[in-house]
């Protein structure tokens, strides 16, 4: 019985790293695009995503003089491929992320 594990060529570990870093690099959440100063008003807005597909997901990375509970309407929404709707409580201005 071998305790170690045999010798592996580089050729075999780059295959075996390509596995298991592709997955996490291809995967959208890994690099989003940011939109900045987005102002959002009181009920539904819809922000363009920008992104040139449907939209996957999203998270505020910032809120700029004040803070308010915001919630997607993207079941409702017509063009996911070009809109972010989103519901909030409170008019604020934020960063957010989408992927």
């Amino acid at each position: 019985m071998q305790l170690l594990p045999q010798m592996q060529s580089l050729a075999q570990l780059s295959v075996k790293w390509a596995s298991i870093l592709n997955p996490l690099l291809s995967n959208p959440a890994t690099n989003p695009s940011i939109l900045q100063n987005v102002v959002l008003t009181v009920g539904a807005n819809s922000v363009p995503h920008k992104l040139g597909r449907n939209l996957q997901g999203w998270y505020i990375t910032r809120y700029q003089g004040g803070y308010s509970e915001i919630y997607d309407l993207q079941n409702q929404n017509s063009y996911p491929d070009l809109n972010l709707n989103l519901h909030s409580s409170a008019a604020v201005t934020v960063d957010i992320a989408v992927f």
